[in-house]
C-alpha cells in the first residue's frame, strides 16, 4: 500500500515536471518565436516616445503651472531602433562597456569576470545592441527643448578610449549635449573600482531668461528573449521587477504588459525598478526619501521599458542644478546587493521558498568559507540538512526495513483474498495493526523533507557563484551538465541500491515501474547542472548507508527472533519423543499391581520403619502417641476371607 503512494507520487511529480517544462515554453516562447512575431511588425519597429509624468509627481514640483509644459516635450518617433553614433569605449577591472554619443546611452557591457558560454575568453554581454538580443540603458530629460535618449551628444574631450589605469579609483566620461535656447546639458558617467555601480549624472546650466522645471528620467530598454546561457531544463524569470517598502517585491511580467494587466505601485518615494534575468540583473537605485514615480510598458511586439521618472526642481535664470542615479549593471550576488538599496537581494530568485533557501544560502556560503571550494561546500551542506532531518528519516526507514521483513506475510494475504479486494485490504491493515507498522511511516517522514529540498534545488539553481566554480577532476562549471554525464550515471547506480534496499511491491507492474525509475531519473539528470546533480548523489549516499543499517538492525533482530522460535519448537519436540526413566515406571504400574503385592509392600514399609524407631529413643508421649496410631498388621498367611475389602 505504501509503495504504491510512493509510486503514485513519484509518477505524480514527474509529469508535473514534464507539465511545467511545456507551460514554460508556451508562457515564455523562444527567442526564434518572438522575434518571428516581432518581424511581421519590422516596418513598424520604431523607439518608444519620451515618457510623461503623472499629475501626481509634477504636482510635487509645487509648481503645476510651470511644469504643465512638460506634456510638449519632442514625442517624435524614429524608424529605426537605434541610431548609431560615435562609440567611447570603457574598461575597468570589473566591466567592459562602450556608450554611443546618439542618446549618450550604454549600449554595450560586459562583466569581466563572468566570462560568456560561448567563448570563455569574452565577458558576458549583459547589455548589447544586437538585432536578435538586446538589452540597454537610456536615460535623458523630459521638457521643452531638453536632450533625451534621442539626442546626439559630443564628448568633452577627443579621447574615445577610457581605462581605468593601476592607482586609479575611478573614470569619468563627460558628454555635452547641443546648447538650446541657454539651457546647457551634460551628461556625465562614473565607473567606479572594484564596483559594478555606474553613477549617471545630469548637470543642467540655465543661461536664458525663463525658469525650468525639468524631469530626468532613467530606464532599461530590452527585449523578452532569454539569455544564452539559460537552462533547458528549469526556467528562471527574465523580466521587470520592482520594490518598494509598502508593496515590498514585485515581479512585472512582460505577458501582462502585452495584456495591459501588470499592476504596481506608482508613485513613491523609496524603492528600486530592475530587469531580471537568470544570474544577473541591471537596476536604477534612486536615492531614498525622494519623490519618483516607476513605469513598466510594451512599447512594440518584444521591446518593454521599465524606469523611473524623478523631479529635479526648478531652475532659476543663471542657477545650476543637477542629479544622480545609480545604475547597478552585474551578477546577482545576495551578499552585496543586501548593500547597495534595501529589498535589491531579492532579485535573487529563489521562487516560493525563499524563507528556507535564504538561510540554505547563508550556510553554503559558510561553508565555502572554510573550504575555498563550492563542490565541497555543498556537500557539507547535504550532510548538515541530513542530520538534521536524521530523525524523520530514521522513522521512515525503520518502517520501510519493518515492511520489507513481513513482505512474504503480506504477499500470503494478497493471495489468499486475491478475490476480495475489501478483505484482503481489511486483513493487510488488521496485520499492520498486529505488527504496529504504520504502512506511512516511510512515506510522511519524506513527505515532510521536501520542502527543503525544493529549496536548496532553488538555492543551487540560483547562485551565481556556482557559474564557472570547479568542484574537482572534469567538472569545471558547477553551474552546467557533467559533459561525460559519469555524475548521473553514478546518481542512477545508488538510486538502483536504494530501490532494491525498499520493499519488493507484491504487483509486478509496480515492480517493473520501480526498476524503471532509475534509469529515467538519470536522464533527468543529465541535463540539471553539475553543482544539483553533486547535492542529489550525496544526499542518496547517506540515505543508502542510513537505510542499510537500519534495514541490517531489523533484519538480524527478525532472524535471532526466528531462531528461538526455531529453538522452542525442536525442545517440545524433544519433549514429545523422550523415553520414560527406570524410577518412572514402577509408579506407572503400581496401580495394576494384585492385592498380594501391594500388602507387601505396605509390610516392608512398616517393618522398616518400627526398626527405626527402636534404634531411636522416643520421648514417652511419642511412644504412646506411637501405640496408639499404630494400625495392625496383617501377616502374609492371614486368610484370605479375613481381608477388609475396600
Amino acid at each position: 500500500m505504501e509503495t504504491k503512494k510512493l509510486v503514485l507520487i513519484i509518477i505524480f511529480s514527474t509529469s508535473l515536471l514534464f507539465l511545467w517544462d511545456a507551460w514554460q515554453k508556451e508562457l515564455y516562447p523562444s527567442a526564434s518565436q518572438v522575434m518571428s512575431g516581432a518581424a511581421s511588425n519590422s516596418s513598424n519597429q520604431r523607439h518608444d516616445p519620451l515618457p510623461v509624468p503623472g499629475d501626481e509627481l509634477s504636482s510635487s514640483t509645487g509648481e503645476p503651472g510651470i511644469s504643465s509644459g512638460i506634456e510638449n516635450g519632442n514625442l517624435s518617433v524614429t524608424p529605426n531602433l537605434f541610431t548609431i553614433g560615435e562609440k567611447i569605449h570603457i574598461k575597468t577591472d570589473m566591466v567592459v562597456a562602450e556608450i554611443d554619443t546618439a542618446g549618450g546611452d550604454i549600449r554595450q557591457l560586459g562583466l569581466i569576470q563572468h566570462p560568456s558560454r560561448e567563448d570563455k575568453n569574452k565577458p558576458y554581454e549583459l547589455l548589447l545592441d544586437k538585432t536578435a538580443r538586446f538589452h540597454v540603458a537610456q536615460s535623458g530629460l523630459i521638457g521643452d527643448g531638453l536632450p533625451n535618449h534621442k539626442t546626439k551628444y559630443t564628448i568633452d574631450s577627443n579621447n574615445y578610449n577610457y581605462e581605468l589605469e593601476p592607482g586609479q579609483d575611478k573614470v569619468v566620461i563627460r558628454l555635452l549635449a547641443p546648447e538650446l535656447d541657454g539651457i546647457q546639458v551634460a551628461k556625465i558617467y562614473t565607473f567606479q573600482r572594484g564596483s559594478y555601480v555606474i553613477d549617471v549624472k545630469f548637470e543642467i546650466e540655465n543661461h536664458s531668461d525663463t525658469t525650468i522645471i525639468p524631469f530626468s528620467y532613467f530606464q532599461m530598454f530590452r527585449d523578452a528573449n532569454d539569455p544564452t546561457d539559460a537552462s533547458t531544463m528549469v526556467h528562471s524569470y527574465t523580466g521587470a521587477a520592482m520594490y518598494t517598502e509598502a508593496d515590498k517585491f514585485l515581479k512585472i511580467k512582460f505577458s501582462d504588459l502585452d495584456k495591459n494587466k501588470a499592476e504596481y505601485p506608482n508613485n513613491a518615494d523609496n524603492g528600486w525598478i530592475a530587469m531580471l534575468e537568470h544570474y544577473f540583473l541591471t537596476a536604477w537605485l534612486p536615492a531614498q526619501n525622494t519623490p519618483r514615480e516607476y513605469y513598466a510598458k510594451q512599447l512594440a511586439p518584444n521591446q518593454y521599458a521599465a524606469g523611473v521618472i524623478t523631479p529635479l526642481g526648478t531652475i532659476e535664470p543663471g542657477q545650476t542644478k543637477n542629479i544622480t542615479m545609480p545604475f547597478y549593471a552585474g551578477p546577482q550576488e545576495q551578499n552585496k546587493l543586501a548593500e547597495l538599496a534595501p529589498g535589491l537581494e531579492l532579485t535573487v530568485d529563489y521562487g516560493w521558498l525563499t524563507v528556507l533557501a535564504v538561510p540554505l544560502f547563508w550556510l553554503l556560503s559558510f561553508y565555502h568559507s572554510w573550504t575555498d571550494n563550492w563542490g565541497a561546500a555543498i556537500i557539507l551542506l547535504t550532510l548538515t540538512v541530513k542530520l538534521i532531518f536524521f530523525p524523520l528519516s530514521a522513522a521512515g526507514y525503520r518502517s520501510m526495513a519493518k515492511l520489507r521483513i513481513v513482505t512474504p506475510k503480506l504477499q500470503r494475504i494478497r493471495e489468499q483474498y486475491a478475490s476480495d479486494r475489501q478483505r484482503m485490504h481489511q486483513a493487510m491493515m488488521e496485520f499492520y495493526k498486529e505488527e504496529k507498522i504504520n504502512p506511512m511511516g516511510g512515506c510522511l517522514p519524506i513527505l515532510v523533507q521536501i520542502p527543503v529540498f525544493i529549496a536548496l534545488f532553488w538555492t543551487l539553481m540560483a547562485a551565481v557563484e556556482l557559474r564557472y566554480a570547479p568542484f574537482a577532476l572534469w567538472i569545471t562549471d558547477m553551474s552546467v551538465p557533467d559533459p561525460y554525464y559519469v555524475l548521473p550515471l553514478i546518481m542512477g547506480v545508488s538510486m538502483w541500491i536504494q530501490s532494491k534496499l525498499s520493499p519488493t511491491p507484491a504487483d509486478p507492474m509496480q515492480a517493473k515501474v520501480m526498476q524503471i525509475m532509475p534509469i529515467a531519473f538519470s536522464i533527468f539528470f543529465f541535463f540539471f547542472p553539475s553543482g544539483l546533480v553533486l547535492y542529489s548523489l550525496c544526499n542518496n549516499i547517506l540515505s543508502i548507508t542510513q537505510q542499510w543499517q537500519i534495514t541490517r538492525m531489523y533484519e538480524n533482530k527478525a532472524e535471532e527472533e526466528a531462531n528461538k522460535d526455531k529453538d522452542k519448537d525442536k525442545n517440545k519436540k524433544k519433549r514429545k519423543d523422550k523415553p520414560k526413566s527406570a524410577t518412572e515406571e514402577p509408579q506407572l504400574l503400581a496401580p495394576a499391581a494384585d492385592d498380594d503385592d501391594e500388602n507387601t509392600v505396605k509390610e516392608e514399609v512398616i517393618s522398616a520403619a518400627n526398626t527405626e524407631q527402636k534404634e531411636k529413643p522416643q520421648s514417652p508421649t511419642a511412644a504412646a502417641s506411637s501405640t496408639k496410631n499404630k494400625a495392625p498388621v496383617r501377616t502374609k498367611n492371614a486368610p484370605a476371607g479375613k481381608r477388609t475389602k475396600k
